[in-house]
Formats: structure tokens, C-alpha cells, sequence
């Protein structure tokens, strides 16, 4: 699997990838989740541009035909931006979950909180142990 996962990205153990991108980082859910939450049908974004999040926090929900799973912050900092996309086109999260249908974006509030996150191939062997 480590070979679909995009390798500048950073990866939770919530299944969450991070992109940084200048001030701040762009999260999303990895295609790992996408699969074990089947069709996504609603994506719920707690939080509004300016609010402050804390790392392992939920900022918001995302539900699927099998379950509703919470959306944690893989980092604390501050919401620089909601994507109102996915919210609005739950969809886009089963078609692009590494591009279009990031969740939102974060300015650190440390940079290096970054660096503690999985690389694409830590997370594909997490994965592997996670599936068994």
C-alpha cells in the first residue's frame, strides 16, 4: 500500500495525511479510511477560520453508509482555512481524498509537530499491522 500513499505527505495513526504548504499544512483523510468507511455521505466541519485546535482534538465528524468517525487534529495551531467543498460534496472525499477533498488547513503552533508524524512508508506498514 506504502506505494499509492503520497511521499510528502505525513500520516496519522487516526488515518489522517498532512501536507505543509507555506504557513500552514492541509489536512485530509488517507485513502486507507476511505476504504474501511465505505461511501461517504456527510462531512461535518466543527470549526471556523481563526479557531484554535488542539493536536488529538476532533474538529469535526465524517459519516459513511457504515459508521461516523470523528476527524482529529493531527496538530495544534490555528484554522487558516475550511474546505466548504466537502462539506457540501461529501463525495469528493471517495474520489480524491488526497487532493480536492482536504478537510482543513492549520498554521502550527510548532512546525516540528510536523516532523513527529508518520512518512509514507511508516504509515503503509502501520496499515499493514492496523488491517490485521
Amino acid at each position: 500500500m506504502s506505494d499509492q500513499l503520497p511521499a510528502d505527505l505525513r500520516y496519522t495513526k487516526d488515518h489522517e495525511w498532512v501536507r505543509a504548504g507555506g504557513a500552514d499544512v492541509a489536512v485530509g483523510i488517507t485513502s486507507f479510511a476511505v476504504e474501511q468507511l465505505g461511501d461517504i455521505t456527510l462531512v461535518n466541519l466543527d470549526v471556523n477560520v481563526g479557531d484554535e485546535v488542539s493536536a488529538g482534538k476532533p474538529f469535526g465528524t465524517i459519516e459513511s453508509v457504515k459508521t461516523l468517525s470523528d476527524l482529529y487534529a493531527p496538530v495544534a495551531g490555528k484554522v487558516a482555512r475550511v474546505n466548504e467543498r466537502v462539506a457540501s460534496n461529501p463525495e469528493i472525499v471517495n474520489e480524491d481524498c488526497f487532493g480536492k477533498a482536504w478537510m482543513i488547513a492549520i498554521v502550527p503552533t510548532d512546525a516540528r509537530a510536523i516532523d513527529a508524524l508518520m512518512d509514507a512508508k511508516a504509515y503503509g506498514e502501520y496499515v499493514k499491522t492496523a488491517a490485521h
